[in-house]
């Protein structure tokens, strides 16, 4: 993990085995007699942070289960092909990933929240960062759990003992883990620092927490949450677009994973390897993802390929030449001799995998996100459009497009301003890991108020992939080794 080096390597040791599929109890060190001291916090708290670099996290997975069943990304490599197709089981790959490295990273950070407030001669204020921290890693790691897999058991001890009684819980209602999340998050932004390099910070919290209100369609909550970052002091600021990638703690990153470029903790980052053609891959075969899927709805084209402007957006126009062909910012258009590397690209990742391991790091909040979630949410309040237009507008401007005044087409209606914000937020955040579930929200939108509509939905997806608007599939299936093991769980419908 770049920059965060765990000074005591048995720290891994007593953190590494608890998590929900890997019930081994803590033999080895025991809680008492490792959290002694300032330096074992911070390496605990370290160990949560890794838990993130994991396969089933940012590593690889989380990325590829937010990319491949959207209309952004398609693949022929057979490793992605049943998230590419919608028809994943609670026997495929990502499904268990996901489900193992999240609950690992929450045992972690379960461990910090419980031990770190007993360790004695601490200063106090960073004994409280560390635990604010450990809360925004418990809150992310739950947030992608209940986006995925919706109710999932409520573990907030570490994993101690093999006794299943303890073990064993049972799925704890949606509301309640986004209950929990918001409660965590909202400590957590009271105790952790302003700016803090590479760090989570308040700026982590209240970006997160407009996200998670957000998707729960709790419009003021995350306005105002929007509205603590672009407000605080976290020092945030839009930069040019393509100098924005790879990410490295830029002045727009208000969270992201921080990866070294060696193995770390038994972790690497994948993604650029799996993404980008030769030569900066480590070989050529089919990539993992593409930014082309043609989708139509009412035979309107709705894939990527056909909204974005390549001339005059900064996001999407040429850059220059590079080593692996024509640079377009979010994507590469590979010039290889060989079909696995000629074509669109994926180029928000853009190091060398060096053996599937990149340096580059993974954005999990920028500051643009932001702008849009403020727009999205004053618009969803029926603001004035001009209101709703001063978020939106800095996004646009910055990728070399016009402003919109309240007089524009766009403007004209709060369903055109959501139309608009939509396809502002598709093309700014294009293969950061969010557009599925974007994708979702604006499903349950709809569900939630069948006057809203949005140009595409999970559920367009779904009916494309598996010719019916099954809503079983707007959430995965839990693990089937999970199942086999926690008699307390019930499978999703439809699985």
């Amino acid at each position: 993990m770049k920059k965060f080096f765990i000074p005591a390597a048995f720290a891994m040791s007593l953190l590494a085995s608890c998590n929900v599929l890997d019930k081994e109890p803590l033999t080895t060190i025991a809680p008492s007699n490792f959290f002694k001291s300032a330096t074992d916090a911070e390496a605990s708290l370290t160990a949560a942070y890794d838990g993130l670099q994991s396969k089933g996290c940012y590593a690889e997975v989380l990325n590829l289960v937010g990319n491949m069943p959207s209309d952004d990304c398609t693949s022929n490599n057979n490793d992605v092909r049943a998230l590419d197709d919608i028809n994943w089981n609670s026997s495929t790959g990502q499904v268990g990933d996901a489900y193992r490295d999240n609950y690992r990273t929450i045992n972690r950070a379960n461990s910090v929240i419980k031990y770190v407030p007993g360790v004695a001669g601490m200063n106090a204020t960073r004994r409280d960062q560390i635990l604010g921290e450990a809360r925004f890693l418990r809150a992310l790691s739950y947030f992608n759990l209940v986006r995925l897999y919706g109710p999932v058991p409520l573990r907030l001890e570490p994993t101690e003992t093999g006794d299943p009684a303890v073990l064993n819980l049972p799925r704890a209602a949606t509301d309640q883990v986004y209950a929990r999340i918001v409660e965590d998050l909202t400590i957590g932004a009271g105790l952790m620092a302003d700016v803090n390099p590479a760090r989570a910070t308040k700026g982590s919290a209240n970006a997160l927490l407009a996200r998670v209100q957000l998707t729960q369609r709790n419009w003021s909550a995350a306005k105002d949450a929007a509205l603590l970052v672009l407000g605080g002091k976290g020092g945030y600021s839009l930069q040019g677009f393509n100098s924005l990638f790879p990410a490295d703690n830029k002045s727009e990153s208000i969270f992201e994973i921080q990866f070294s470029g060696s193995a770390d903790g038994g972790t690497s980052f994948t993604l650029p390897d799996l993404l980008l053609p030769l030569p900066a891959a480590t070989y050529s075969f089919a990539k993992f993802n593409l930014p082309t899927l043609f989708v139509t709805r009412n035979a309107q084209p709705t894939d990527l390929t056909s909204v974005v402007d390549t001339i005059n957006d900064q996001r999407w126009s040429y850059q220059g030449n590079v080593n692996t062909g024509r640079n377009h910012a979010s994507y590469v258009q590979g010039l290889g001799p060989k079909a696995d590397d000629s074509g669109p690209f994926v180029y928000k990742w853009r190091s060398d995998g060096s053996g599937f391991n990149s340096s580059d790091n993974y954005y999990v909040l920028r500051l643009a996100e932001v702008y849009l979630t403020a727009a999205e949410a004053s618009n969803e309040l029926n603001s004035p459009a001009q209101a709703v237009l001063d978020y939106l507008n800095p996004i646009r401007q910055r990728a070399g497009l016009l402003p919109l005044d309240a007089s524009s087409p766009e403007a004209a209606s709060q369903a055109t301003l959501r139309t608009e914000i939509d396809k502002q937020r598709r093309l700014e955040l294009a293969f950061e890991g969010e557009r599925w579930f974007d994708l979702i929200r604006y499903a349950r939108h709809t569900q939630a108020n069948s006057a809203v509509q949005h140009a595409v939905t999970a559920l367009d997806m779904i009916a494309q992939k598996r010719g019916t608007r099954d809503v079983n599939y707007l959430l995965f299936p839990i693990p089937l080794g999970e199942l086999n093991t926690n008699t307390q769980l019930q499978q999703n419908p439809g699985y």
